[in-house]
């Protein structure tokens, strides 16, 4: 509440709990009579309109801001030959701080971004489309990963406020190319799915925003044929149950398993199909992402 709803607050209350009735007797003898358990009544009523036409119009900002956001991210999933290629995010509340996205480098190249800024909701939806509008800015201007992530985290860093920091795997693919280049800055560890076991990658650099001058270390990886390269944000494996048992690596990893020789669409879908499932009628609590990249 506003202070001055505050005030008019107590004062309904007050008057509600004065169940006293004030009689006033005029020159004329005439009766006139207050009751103030009415009057709180009334005073209460018009606080509760004017919170829930604040309420209403909020919904309806937010909900704006849920297209917006929505009008940002791929409305579809790029067709790179020689890869198949399944992106996907979904936000707990109407908006979310999570990250999906791709753009065409040249003719050849793409470059393709999960990222996950920490916090929830409007606040985190805000810098979200402030790091997707810096990341398309900068990225067909520099050939080298190193140095534009490094450009990246500084302006991050400079925008930013206080506790505020993003989590990001970006990686770059060629068409008809087996070569995964990337760079993990303080996001989960990719995930390679291969013939008969799932291997993690190693630990990224530090998360973006947290330090002016932190520098970022180039990786790659040769996919084989049918080897699939897989990167997903926590709301995947802390999805939580109705009796509060997080989904987990160890479940998602015995599902990717299974639906290793499937396309990267089927396995995508039927990874949320079982999340959804395993959480029942329990509300989400965090943003969920994925991207689903199967050597073809």
């Amino acid at each position: 509440l506003t202070p001055i709803r505050r005030v008019l607050f107590v004062l309904s209350l007050i008057l509600i709990l004065t169940s006293k009735q004030v009689v006033i007797i005029g020159q004329g003898q005439a009766e006139v009579s207050t009751n103030f358990n009415l009057l709180g009544a009334i005073l209460l009523i018009f606080i509760i309109m004017l919170e829930l036409k604040d309420k209403l119009l909020a919904k309806t900002e937010l909900s704006e801001g849920r297209s917006i956001q929505s009008a940002l991210m791929p409305n579809q999933n790029p067709a790179i030959p020689g890869w198949d290629v399944w992106m996907y995010s979904r936000p707990a509340n109407d908006v979310g701080g999570d990250l999906v996205d791709y753009l065409p480098l040249d003719s050849n190249k793409y470059g393709l971004s999960l990222a996950d800024v920490s916090g929830k909701g409007l606040g985190a939806a805000l810098f979200m489309a402030k790091l997707q509008a810096t990341i398309r800015a900068l990225a067909p201007d520099y050939t080298s990963l190193s140095q534009f992530i490094s450009k990246l985290n500084q302006i991050f860093h400079r925008d930013t406020i206080a506790n505020r920091f993003a989590s990001l795997l970006y990686l770059q693919i060629e068409a008809k190319n087996s070569e995964i280049k990337y760079i993990n800055a303080g996001h989960f560890p990719p995930l390679i799915i291969e013939a008969n076991k799932i291997r993690e990658l190693s630990k990224g650099d530090v998360a973006l925003g947290l330090s002016p001058s932190s520098s970022y270390k180039e990786q790659s990886i040769i996919l084989n044929e049918n080897e699939i390269f897989f990167v997903y944000s926590d709301g995947l494996t802390e999805a939580m149950s109705e009796s509060s048992v997080f989904f987990g690596e160890q479940r998602l990893k015995d599902l990717l398993l299974q639906l290793k020789k499937y396309p990267a669409n089927y396995i995508g879908e039927n990874i949320l199909k079982q999340v959804d499932y395993f959480m029942g009628e329990k509300d989400p609590t965090d943003d969920l992402s994925m991207i689903i990249l199967k050597k073809r």
